[in-house]
């Protein structure tokens, strides 16, 4: 099963598991996706953490297959108490939780008599779900209407990231993408408003980014926007002219600080 046409869709990533809203482990599926979803021009339009809490985990896949997202969903798909994501997702997608054979098979190809009586229920998925292999272990994920289900070890969860953009999301394409910044040197974020609001009123297909760093003399803004590769070219010569024209140290890369603080 591949995507019919990725190109309109938001992209969300889901991160499911108390050990990350603790801070008993830190999140790199975030960065994962985004970093390979920057050679075809695209980036996440949301992500969300989210705790071991059933309802929550149904509520919130349902309410992204309602904007018909496309989702990568990572944790809570083991065979343990806190496991939460399969049954909640079986719910959210209005499909008995069964046994997928073939996910079986592959568990007891791994793991022979010690599949039984635990493991095996790691093949418990929605009804008539796509598997997603994993190359570490062979316990697979799954997927179905565009949410794309792992686990949350990044060892086996990326891989199957990448397996899933080469296969089921191959059709995803490439958008004409660009971002572009630079950085100011002294000014503060207030000083330049009238220039901010004006720019993003003469560019509003584009999104504006202002992100300023240290402070006093050696303050620093990173300005820039994002979008249509020809778009941004245009406001940012724009955004140069108004600088130089306001007599504003400017310069594409950023310039070292001494301490910076955001």
């Amino acid at each position: 099963m591949s995507v019919a046409s990725g190109r309109s869709m938001p992209i969300g990533v889901l991160i499911i598991g108390d050990e990350i809203l603790s801070g008993r482990r830190k999140d790199t599926h975030l960065a994962a996706v985004i970093e390979r979803l920057a050679p075809r021009g695209r980036q996440p339009d949301w992500a969300q953490m989210i705790g071991d809490d059933a309802d929550r985990i149904e509520s919130t896949l349902r309410d992204s297959r309602r904007t018909g997202s496309i989702v990568f969903c990572f944790g809570g798909i083991g065979a343990t108490p806190d496991d939460l994501t399969r049954a909640s997702a079986a719910r959210a997608f209005e499909r008995p939780l069964t046994r997928h054979p073939e996910a079986e098979r592959r568990i007891i190809a791994q793991f022979g008599e010690a599949a039984f009586p635990h493991r095996v229920h790691m093949a418990d998925f929605p009804d008539q779900v796509d598997l997603i292999p994993n190359p570490v272990n062979n316990v697979a994920g799954f997927y179905l209407e565009n949410h794309f289900f792992m686990p949350g070890f990044p060892q086996m969860a990326h891989p199957m990231l990448d397996w899933i953009l080469a296969h089921p999301l191959a059709s995803l394409g490439t958008l004409d993408y660009r971002e572009q910044s630079l950085w100011t040197i002294g000014a503060s974020e207030s000083d330049l408003l009238p220039t901010m609001t004006g720019l993003c009123a003469e560019f509003p297909n584009l999104k504006f980014f202002s992100l300023p760093i240290g402070q006093g003399e050696r303050r620093l803004i990173e300005l820039g926007f994002k979008g249509a590769s020809e778009r941004v070219a245009h406001a940012m010569k724009a955004l140069q002219n108004q600088l130089d024209a306001l007599d504003v140290t400017h310069q594409s890369e950023r310039p070292p600080t001494e301490s910076a603080q955001t």
